[in-house]
This record gives structure tokens, C-alpha cells and sequence, in this order.
């Protein structure tokens, strides 16, 4: 057993976070955070039309910072050089966050002439540009030999890995040309910090492959290349610089480079563990284990279950986001089900209510002599002050009180049966809808989604006991009771706040040696909880009442927001 620390790195929507752990006792000695200086501005993206995209460049300059950082602080602390005591690395990522890249790997954005191109850099996860793609590959996959989205509960998605790719192939013909292969996020970064970027020689996420690529051992890795060419021409020769081997997280890809070692000031004898998805991590951080629903809930929510093979067999489970031997934790069958938006939702009512303050203040008279730096200092306190408001005044408000009902879909559907064509609606609205009113019936609306999941599952045979709940929003005390009550099940916290970056850890502690499986490193580094919140009884019933019309709202309205997306 090599004594040492681990290093676990998320790379999240908005920034990267590092932990440091003590593979002994789970203890966390030093923690940060860095934002991605280009996304914080809002570069490269535009919502009005689905686009989100990241360059390279942010999570490289991101990475470099927050472990410099974490190092010193930690060292300092200890009185030691704690970057020659990493034992082990453990990197997640959003996804499906796909870009572009050369015969070396690199990514075309990092090239000069593809530096300000935002179809050369990662393709997010919530960019849902490719609707129409994700549309062709499942009319072909349902009339193909083969349906190779069985085990992506029977529905693929424009957030996925394919439909990303023939839609960049289509718009962008300099990309065409100079793309050789293609990456995910968590397959490219893990890669890169042992050297080899080699699209072929990669080591590749089983995580991401399965839930995201229609991997399966069964038809012997990726989709045929006969299959893909029916789809599009465009989607000539890739499976060629793909791959078809694929790894789960507890494997080691190699150790530190040289290079690397020295940029982020560690030893080159740390094992680098394959790369993952953050939710799947983050389950294991949580302390996952079969009959619980783990929830990691930002800005959306991922919602992970394992189950042993012998409950699953050969059953596929329909409308969810995939079931994928060992991509949660090895040995048991990942069940991967999610929502598109949960906490962007809430986000989405704060920015309107900004955007009255900011661009109509200006033009009164009180406002007219109000400087801009004062006007950018009221909006950063705005961001915090109104979720404090509507929280205050929505807890007055009884459930169904307020007559309204809100559809969660913002940013499409994920589950139950992904379709990215879908948008939010609020239903029963008066001339006394107050934002505290509304702000409460999305909140409900996000709990509602979710228990549709939790639905989901028990249709499928997977009956689920309670749930964990890690992430942002879990902190949330009028969120999280309200998710509790509208579930009817008791709801425990994680008592990390950075349960990605620690599952991260937990499987640099397996693929470094340190611990044997991933259960035996869980006991030990795995926290607890934090508190526990239980379903009030009473509001409970009234809430199944108002799910059922919740459900019968989404099946009205699914219809003409289908066709409401098609007059774009």
C-alpha cells in the first residue's frame, strides 16, 4: 500500500474544483475552485438557439490555477511539499462534452486558426443544437438490425455524442476538413496529463462510452460503421478513429508526464485513474449503493442507480439514459436518469427579474445618474438577495395555494424518453401571480420531474428505498423539503460539498493501489451525511393531487410544443 494523498478534479459547468484527500480516513485537507474565465463572460455561447460551448483553454488555465493554488495552500499548512505525496489522480467532467480534434488529439480550438471558432471547442452538454440529428439516429437505429439505442433506455439525444458530431460535420466545413476524430471531455483531459493524445492509443471512459456513445459489448463496442454512414455520409470513416475498447474508473491510464508533473507541480509517479462523468463520481462520493436514487442537482439534475447484474439480466430499461455494465461503480449495472434543467430553471426567474432592475432603472429619473459600476455591483447582489425574498415569502404560501403549475422542461426533457424539442410552461396563472408564487411552482415543478423519475424506475422493476442528494442545490433547505415532500421518501445529504471531486479520489485510491475495489475505498473515505430531510405527511397527499396534473399538463402541452419548435 503506497502511503499519500489523493487529488480528485471536477470539471464542472462553470469551473473546475479540486479536493485533496487522505486515502487513510477519507479526511479533506485542502480544497478549491477556479472558474473558467471565458464561459464566466458568456463567450462562445448563445441560448436563443441551444448553443453552449467551453474552450480548452479554460479548463487547461483553470486546472493549472486551482491546483498551484490548493498545493501551496496545503503545503504551507503541513509544512511539507504535499505535491510529491499524490499518490493518485481522479478527473471527472461534464457530459456529453465532445470536441473536435487532430491526429495528435488536440483539439481544433487550441490550433490558431480555429481559436475563435465555437464549433472547434467542447460542445457542452446542454448545447442542444443537434436536435434533429438526435431525430435521424433514432428513426434509423428503430428501423436498423440492430436498435443500438437499447441500452440508452430507447431514446438517443442531442446531447450525446453522435448527434454533436454530425450536426458540427453539417454547419462547419472547416471543421469537416480538419477533424480527424472526436473526444469527450473526460476522455481528453485524463489522456493529456500522461501524454498521449493519440485519438487511437486513448484510454476511453466506459462511462461515457456506454451512457453517451452506444457502446455495448454486445454488438463489440460502437455502433457499426454501415450504420453510421446510413445516418449521414458525413459520419464516413469515423468509427475508424474512434475506438472499441472502453475502461471503467477504477483502471489506471498511466502515470503523470513529465510535462505535467512539472506545470502542476506534482510527482510523475501519481497514477492517473480513467476519467468519468461528474454524476457518476459524484454517486460514488455520495456513497451510492442498490435501492437508493442518488441526485447530484445544479444547474440540472443527474440522477444515478446501480443495481447487481442479476436483477437487470437482459432486460433493457425503457426511457431512461442508459444502463452500462460498471459505469458507476464496477460490478454493478449503472442506471443513469437525469433532468435537462433544475437549478438553470430557477436561474432562468432571477434573470428576469434582474433584467427589469438593470435596463429599466436607468431610465428614470431616480435611476439616470447611476454609473455603471453601481449598476453592475446591484446586479451581483441581486443574484443572491432575490432567491432570499422568494424564499421568505414562497414558505407563506400552502401547496396548490397559489392555483399554479409549472413544467420543468426549460431546457427539454431528459427523462423519461429524452426530447430536447420540449420547453417550460406555467399553467394557471392570474393577475395575482407574484414571483414568490411562481418561483415556489418551479420549484415544484423540479420535484415533480423527479418524481416522474423515481416512477420511471419502479415501472422498470427498480423499486428505490430513499435518496442522496449531493450538489449545489442540496444545501437548500426550501428546495430540498419540497423535493421530500413531493417524493413521499426521506432524502439525505451528502456531507461533502465537493461529492464529484471525492468520488474522483475514492477511484484514484483503487486505480493507484491504495485500496482494492471501489466498495472497500467508500468505506473508508466516504463522509455521511449532513442532515437528513423527511416528507411531511400532510403535504405529501396534496401534492400526489397536484402531480397528476402535473402529468396531465405535460401530456397536453407535449403536442403543440413539438410543433412550436418546428415553426423556428
Amino acid at each position: 500500500m503506497r502511503k499519500g494523498y489523493l487529488l480528485g478534479l471536477d470539471f464542472g459547468t462553470d469551473s473546475v474544483r479540486a479536493l485533496i484527500v487522505d486515502p487513510a480516513n477519507g479526511q479533506a485537507i485542502g480544497s478549491g475552485v477556479e472558474y473558467y474565465p471565458r464561459w464566466k463572460d458568456g463567450l462562445y455561447c448563445d441560448p436563443k438557439i441551444d448553443q453552449f460551448r467551453q474552450h480548452p483553454s479554460d479548463y487547461i488555465e483553470a486546472m493549472i490555477k486551482v491546483v498551484k493554488s490548493i498545493l501551496r495552500d496545503v503545503s504551507k499548512k503541513k509544512g511539507i511539499n504535499i505535491g510529491s505525496k499524490i499518490i493518485g489522480i481522479g478527473i471527472d467532467t461534464t457530459g456529453s462534452t465532445v470536441a473536435a480534434v487532430d491526429e495528435k488529439g488536440t483539439p481544433l480550438a487550441l490550433k490558431p486558426e480555429f481559436k475563435e471558432n465555437p464549433n472547434g471547442m467542447f460542445i457542452i452538454w446542454k448545447d442542444h443544437t443537434a436536435k434533429e440529428e438526435a431525430s435521424l439516429i433514432n428513426e434509423k437505429a428503430k428501423s436498423w438490425k440492430i436498435d443500438y439505442t437499447r441500452y440508452s433506455g430507447g431514446v438517443y439525444s442531442s446531447e450525446w455524442f453522435f448527434s454533436k458530431i454530425l450536426y458540427t460535420l453539417k454547419i462547419d466545413k472547416n471543421v469537416r476538413k480538419s477533424a480527424y476524430s472526436w473526444v469527450e471531455h473526460c476522455d481528453w483531459i485524463t489522456n493529456l496529463l500522461v501524454g498521449n493524445t493519440n485519438p487511437e492509443g486513448m484510454a476511453h471512459s466506459r462511462c461515457a462510452a456506454g451512457h453517451k456513445a452506444m457502446w455495448s459489448e454486445d454488438w463489440n463496442g460502437l455502433p457499426s460503421q454501415e450504420f453510421l454512414d446510413s445516418v449521414n455520409p458525413l459520419l464516413k470513416g469515423l468509427r475508424g478513429h474512434l475506438y472499441q475498447h472502453t475502461y471503467t474508473s477504477d483502471r489506471k491510464v498511466g502515470n503523470l508526464s513529465k510535462e505535467w508533473a512539472r506545470k502542476l507541480g506534482l510527482s510523475n509517479s501519481a497514477s492517473v485513474a480513467v476519467g468519468a462523468f461528474d454524476a457518476h463520481m459524484g454517486a460514488v462520493g455520495a456513497g451510492i449503493k442498490p435501492k437508493v436514487l442518488c441526485k447530484i442537482i445544479g444547474t440540472s439534475s443527474c440522477d444515478m442507480v446501480i443495481a447487481p447484474n442479476y436483477i437487470i439480466g437482459r432486460r433493457t430499461l425503457k426511457g431512461i439514459c442508459g444502463q452500462v455494465d460498471g459505469s458507476i461503480v464496477p460490478g454493478y449495472i449503472g442506471l443513469e436518469a437525469g433532468q435537462s434543467s433544475v437549478g438553470d430553471d430557477f436561474a432562468w426567474l432571477r434573470d428576469l427579474v434582474i433584467w427589469s432592475f438593470v435596463n429599466i432603472l436607468p431610465k428614470t429619473s431616480f435611476g439616470k445618474n447611476i454609473s455603471s459600476l453601481q449598476l453592475k455591483r446591484l446586479k451581483e447582489e441581486l443574484k443572491d438577495t432575490i432567491y432570499q425574498v422568494l424564499t421568505k415569502e414562497g414558505k407563506n404560501i400552502k401547496p396548490a395555494e397559489s392555483g399554479l403549475l409549472a413544467i420543468d422542461w426549460f431546457n427539454g426533457r431528459r427523462t423519461p424518453y429524452a426530447d430536447q424539442s420540449l420547453r417550460g410552461a406555467l399553467v394557471g396563472m392570474n393577475l395575482g401571480s407574484l414571483p414568490p408564487a411562481i418561483y415556489k411552482s418551479i420549484i415544484e415543478s423540479t420535484a415533480f420531474g423527479a418524481k416522474r423519475i423515481v416512477q420511471q424506475f419502479k415501472k422498470e422493476g427498480i423499486s428505490l428505498k430513499s435518496v442522496i442528494a449531493c450538489g449545489g442545490l442540496s444545501n437548500v433547505d426550501y428546495v430540498m423539503q419540497i423535493t421530500s415532500d413531493i417524493l413521499g421518501l426521506p432524502i439525505n445529504v451528502s456531507s461533502s460539498e465537493q461529492t464529484c471531486a471525492l468520488g474522483a479520489a475514492i477511484f484514484a485510491a483503487v486505480a493507484s493501489g491504495y485500496y482494492k475495489n471501489v466498495e472497500e475505498a467508500q468505506k473508508r473515505i466516504c463522509p455521511g451525511f449532513s442532515k437528513t430531510y423527511r416528507p411531511d405527511k400532510a403535504k405529501t397527499r396534496v401534492y400526489n393531487k397536484l402531480y397528476q396534473q402535473y402529468l396531465a399538463a405535460g401530456k397536453s402541452l407535449e403536442p403543440i410544443m413539438k410543433k412550436l419548435a418546428k415553426l423556428k
